[in-house]
């Protein structure tokens, strides 16, 4: 169905209920009329609600009217953020140093605005020990608990137990955060590197004239003199 709105000639009714260019009310009027009011303001009448008994129209330039709107589309798209789900595994009797690398992975999807799926996976008779899992979730879910949040409380799917944490932040919100970020930290790298740089430049700058006073000092003294 075309959502194009019907403007001008177009409108083929006997009379709208006409609205000025600043949203007054003006009332039913002839379409005809309508149109002249139109044409003397170098503007269109365009319908806005075609279902209104008699459709309503407005006075507008409907050229800018659609460029405005395109324009507000594109931005909700650019705005408009897929909802990404990352996954992390981890086994029930996880040792600490594989723990803090997973649990680094998982800071990085939640900083990042993304959702995060924890899975323990059991093996064997570690199947009889759900409480091992549970524990591990509640363990992780408090330690990110200031970047993330439990969406989905653990519960177990066949050998695995599952739990969603979900980012605190909107995704569109933590990358304009992390950019933020990289270009702080790019700017203080660019200072590091000029600092540096300018003390290279001092120290080179000063080297030739030094080891010249140097030498200078040297040559003067005559072993054979006693002092």
């Amino acid at each position: 169905m075309s959502t194009e709105l019907r403007i001008n000639e177009r409108i083929r009714v006997p009379e709208v209920r006409l609205v000025g260019p600043n949203g007054e009310t003006v009332g039913i009027v002839p379409t005809d009329q309508a149109l002249k009011l139109a044409q003397e303001a170098d503007l269109d009448l365009v319908e806005i609600a075609p279902q209104g008994k008699p459709p309503v129209c407005k006075l507008m330039d409907y050229g800018k009217f659609k460029y405005e709107n395109a324009q507000k589309a594109r931005e909700a798209r650019r705005n408009q953020t897929n909802v990404v789900i990352k996954e992390m595994k981890l086994r029930p009797k996880i040792d600490q140093h594989d723990y803090e690398t997973k649990k680094g992975h998982v800071v990085r999807f939640l900083r990042a605005g993304d959702k995060v799926k924890i899975t323990i996976m059991f093996r064997g008779r570690e199947q009889h020990r759900p409480e091992l899992g549970f524990r591990l979730l509640q363990k992780l879910a408090e330690d990110v608990t200031e970047l993330g949040f439990v969406e989905s409380a653990p519960k177990q799917d066949g050998r695995n137990m599952i739990m969603v944490l979900g980012p605190h932040k909107k995704k569109a919100d933590a990358k304009v955060e992390m950019k933020a970020e990289k270009e702080t930290r790019a700017a203080e790298r660019a200072a590091i590197e000029a600092e540096e740089r300018a003390e290279r430049d001092a120290a080179h700058a000063a080297g030739p004239v030094a080891q010249k006073k140097e030498r200078g000092r040297s040559e003067n003294l005559d072993p054979e003199i006693d002092a």
